[in-house]
């Protein structure tokens, strides 16, 4: 590997406060420019950092033949500048198979290598020789992965991207890089004359990362040159709106997140799930109520999006005594007189189909329900002749106004059998959020009425539906 100028004739831009005289530091290598150039940057200011380097690279059991040939490209560097070397294999697609076998969602390939890179960090990190890993994260990867997230529907914790720092028990991960942009890497490495190997998957537009790094991005600078930099400023007043919550949440949590359920003397019992007093939380603001209701469930294994969010608060603001709301990953709400309690238990159905909450307004029928969380008001009329009823006809019957779920099927008009609200939702094309939300009546384990969608006519029933 000949080279014309010494490392110390050039510079990259390193995050240098991030690293301490006497660190024992692995740079994670995969053998790209990146994570090559990053390398060779600390390497040349270990002595006057006071670093003590090791090289960690993981063959993730990936693209074959060429994967040996980057494991033995990394082996060589780290033998060429004298550095210690550490290395392992995994099946990254046998691992994400096996995830998806165990009964849980299974993941991408992606999420595989990364889940599996970072396992092996932490034990080269348990193994007592590091203090830390460094891995070779750009300017370029941080926009990348906060217009990634955002597409996901993600909250400020998502919008911060690439954390500079993230501790483990066992050491920390560091991404000094992240001030720099990808083509000052590879002028960086041009000028050393330092080759670095390419990776074919990262032109795969199968890859998610891949679509947004060679197509989005360079779309949406043709609106705004400067996106890049947005986005990495997005990142990090993100992670400081977010330190800012977190001290909020430690300070605030314990006073209006409690465990168990009242008892007569003033104390509470039990450790089944928290409760929150409704009146206390409807003292916030907004912003804070979010962040409490988010914390709370937080606790208890969850992790809820904005439509269960509001759920909830629509819950604990509107709702009254006895009603109750199942949301994702098993947890479920029940609103009591003075309080919203949270509980965990086995998944309901509504998972398997991505609908994040399941909220209901119970009414009597005839009647009105006003459901805000739906931004709908129904009114069920009775619609039948005034001679000739039935004691059937005369019993009140109760409605339950709520968010459709998995398995629910609806009979249309003119129509030759039920069919699942699912289809009709893909045919009305309602996505997003609105689909999540989307109203049905339902009427003695019946579902008589849906919206934007013409059902069988319900006998001596009539639906009046107005936004509010």
């Amino acid at each position: 590997m000949q080279r014309d100028l010494s490392p110390n004739q050039l510079s990259l831009n390193l995050d240098t406060g991030l690293l301490i005289p006497g660190l024992r530091l692995a740079v994670g290598v995969s053998g790209g420019a990146d994570s090559v150039a990053l390398l060779r940057a600390l390497e040349s200011r270990s002595k006057d950092l006071g670093l003590v380097l090791h090289v960690a690279h993981l063959h993730h059991g990936l693209r074959g033949a060429e994967a040996d040939a980057d494991q033995a490209f990394v082996r060589e560097l780290a033998e060429e500048l004298g550095l210690p070397f550490h290395t392992t294999r995994v099946d990254v697609a046998g691992s994400a198979k096996a995830v998806g076998d165990s009964g849980k969602a299974r993941e991408t390939i992606e999420e595989a290598a990364r889940r599996l890179r970072y396992e092996w960090f932490r034990q080269l990190l348990s193994m007592g020789d590091l203090d830390a890993v460094a891995t070779a994260h750009t300017r370029d990867d941080q926009a990348e992965t906060v217009l990634a997230k955002f597409l996901r529907g993600a909250w400020t914790e998502g919008l911060s991207g690439i954390h500079p720092v993230v501790l483990f028990p066992e050491g920390r991960i560091l991404r000094p890089l992240l001030q720099a942009s990808r083509a000052e890497v590879e002028a960086y490495l041009e000028a050393l004359k330092q080759p670095w190997r390419q990776d074919s998957s990262n032109s795969d537009l199968v890859y998610t990362r891949n679509r947004v790094r060679h197509e989005l991005l360079p779309l949406l600078e043709e609106w705004n040159p400067q996106l890049r930099e947005h986005l990495t400023q997005m990142a990090e007043l993100a992670r400081e709106e977010e330190a800012y919550w977190h001290s909020q949440m430690e300070r605030l949590g314990p006073q209006l997140i409690l465990r168990g359920t009242p008892v007569r003397d003033g104390g509470r019992s039990g450790d089944a799930g928290f409760a929150i007093d409704v009146t206390r939380l409807a003292a916030h603001p907004t912003a804070m109520q979010r962040r409490l209701l988010r914390h709370a469930t937080e606790q208890l294994g969850g992790a809820i999006g904005f439509t269960a969010t509001e759920n909830l608060r629509d819950l604990a603001l509107n709702g009254n005594a006895g009603q109750k709301r199942e949301l994702s990953q098993g947890l479920r709400a029940e609103r009591t007189h003075r309080e919203l309690r949270l509980t965990v238990g086995p998944a309901g159905a509504g998972a398997e189909d991505k609908v994040e909450s399941v909220s209901e307004y119970g009414f009597a029928i005839p009647g009105e329900v006003e459901a805000p969380l739906f931004g709908v008001r129904l009114r069920v009329e009775l619609d039948r002749p005034a001679t000739g009823e039935s004691a059937d006809d005369k019993r009140e019957k109760s409605g339950t106004l709520r968010n459709w779920k998995a398995g629910d099927r609806v009979t249309l008009r003119y129509s030759s059998g039920p069919r699942k609200v699912k289809e009709v939702l893909e045919r009305l094309r309602v996505t997003g959020t609105r689909r999540s939300l989307w109203p049905v009546l339902e009427v003695e384990g019946r579902i008589v009425w849906m919206q934007g969608a013409e059902l069988e006519p319900e006998p001596g029933l009539k639906f009046v539906a107005t936004e509010l």
